[in-house]
């Protein structure tokens, strides 16, 4: 597995440097609110899956730019080409390679690679999380000094007075609050240490299979929210957190949602 984590990580720092090299981007808008592919999101994961295609004879594909069957009890691979697509647009230089393996429907390898900042972190069932080969944990600080990551849901316009309302009272219990634009990368931060928690009220599967398993080996826990349960056979409500913050998190989301206002 540990052979097979290396090839991986080799193919999501191709992939990222492809991403460096982009020039004059094409633009498609998708189904939903401000919801846009390039064409070098759909070269990026083309690149991808060929490159990934012998690694594991047979297993499936799940990736954001292509239409997706159920994901079986078998190997799937689960690919984000560009997380963080409308930061790509706009030049923000915070976006992500995420390749997650899934094997009976649980990942056993990831690897979430940000060629800006030239930051590879990978992780292995069992074998810890990794930033550029060393390891990392999450953070030990209280939810008061907490730093919380989380996502607006932007194409999911019906959860939005509720993802603010939750913004707001966790903004109200802890240091500070912070919105990126890169699920993935949000994910690597909580198994960084770098941020106490990260939550969004609607992700797909390849936002979320190889950083929720970089939070696990780090040492934090990830888990659905409520009415959601946790898998990745469909888009689920995620909250990402160390030990010490999980449970306060989850509490002050579910409550801000149920009361609804800002």
């Amino acid at each position: 597995m540990e052979a097979l984590l290396q090839k991986v990580c080799a193919v999501a720092r191709a992939a990222g440097a492809r991403m460096l090299e982009a020039g004059a981007l094409s633009i498609h808008e998708k189904e939903g609110h401000a919801n846009f592919v390039t064409d070098l999101d759909e070269a990026v994961q083309a690149q991808v899956i060929e490159a990934l295609t012998p690694l594991v004879p047979g297993a499936q594909f799940v990736a954001e730019e292509k239409r997706n069957e159920a994901v079986t009890a078998g190997c799937a691979w689960v690919i984000d080409p560009i997380d963080g697509t409308q930061n790509f647009i706009s030049g923000l230089r915070h976006s992500a390679v995420s390749i997650a393996l899934l094997d009976g429907g649980s990942p056993v390898l990831g690897a979430v690679y940000d060629p800006y900042a030239d930051e590879l972190f990978s992780a292995r069932t069992g074998g810890g999380a990794f930033l550029n080969g060393s390891p990392i944990a999450v953070s030990s600080r209280g939810l008061s000094r907490a730093v919380i990551f989380f996502g607006t849901a932007p194409y999911n316009l019906e959860l939005t007075d509720q993802s603010f309302a939750a913004a707001k009272a966790i903004f109200r219990a802890c240091c500070d609050v912070r919105r990126s634009g890169s699920a993935a990368l949000d994910l690597c931060a909580v198994a960084a240490g770098r941020s106490e928690g990260y939550f969004e009220l609607r992700l797909s599967p390849w936002d979320y299979a190889a950083g929720s398993l970089l939070v696990q080996e780090a040492g934090g826990r990830v888990g659905a929210l409520s009415p959601d349960v946790w898998g990745f056979e469909r888009p689920i409500g995620v909250l990402a957190a160390p030990a010490q913050t999980y449970g306060a998190l989850e509490e002050l989301i579910q409550n801000a949602r149920e009361g609804g206002a800002l």
